[in-house]
């Protein structure tokens, strides 16, 4: 068993990573990546902001997430590899540095906003989402407490929007749809393991931990 997370977290790397590592070559500059985004406060800096597409759910929580996967999943937009229409069309306008400064600009947002510290334990799933997440092995790549990656490229997910999450990892058990989806071919297999009520049910308790990604409003929304 563990032979085959090691295998899957490597590939995961491979997959998840190949996009970013040229925006993780740069220098990124978090005060430049200020600047450029006119394009992203509209939706991830308004409390309880709703998109409709494909489904109504919150749009996720990105300050304090790791510059690693921000960068990961600008690039998934911009090759295709996530499909949502209006996403990808924003990450394709973005050179690499400006995907980098971005990045690093909303990781470091996060931070100096502060709040609590996820505990390294979280509260106890229930019993029976516990054996859900225990067939995924979410652990062995969101970490412990599903708020430490065990790299840079994987997302913190604990305290991240449940409705966000749901439609998440429905997207990928999606593979025909040109305009939903999302490919990637570990976190493929691993949903398409579950019906969507056992998703939903996992996204409930991941999003009713603490976690450090928030929603900062920028000053011309306050």
């Amino acid at each position: 068993m563990k032979k085959v997370l090691s295998t899957m977290m490597v590939l995961a790397a491979l997959a998840g990573v190949h996009g970013a590592a040229s925006a993780q070559t740069l220098k990124a500059d978090a005060k430049s990546g200020s600047m450029k985004v006119a394009m992203c406060i509209g939706c991830h800096s308004i409390p309880g902001y709703q998109s409709s597409f494909p489904e109504v759910h919150k749009v996720p929580m990105i300050a304090g997430q790791t510059a690693g996967y921000i960068a990961a999943s600008l690039n998934a937009y911009k090759k295709g590899e996530r499909k949502h229409p209006t996403m990808r069309g924003i990450a394709e306008s973005l050179t690499d540095q400006d995907i980098a400064d971005i990045s690093a600009y909303y990781e470091e947002l996060g931070n100096k906003a502060g709040g609590g510290q996820a505990p390294a334990q979280p509260q106890a799933a229930p019993a029976a989402v516990a054996e859900l997440l225990k067939k995924g092995a979410c652990v062995s790549c969101h970490g412990e407490n599903f708020n430490k990656p065990i790299d840079a490229s994987y997302p913190k997910i604990a305290g991240q929007h449940s409705d966000y999450l749901f439609v998440a990892l429905k997207a990928y058990k999606t593979d025909t749809n040109p305009h939903v989806g999302r490919s990637n071919a570990i976190m493929a297999g691993q949903a398409k393991q579950f019906s969507n009520a056992e998703l939903k049910a996992m996204a409930q308790y991941l999003g009713s931990l603490p976690g450090d990604v928030k929603v900062v409003p920028q000053d011309r929304f306050r």
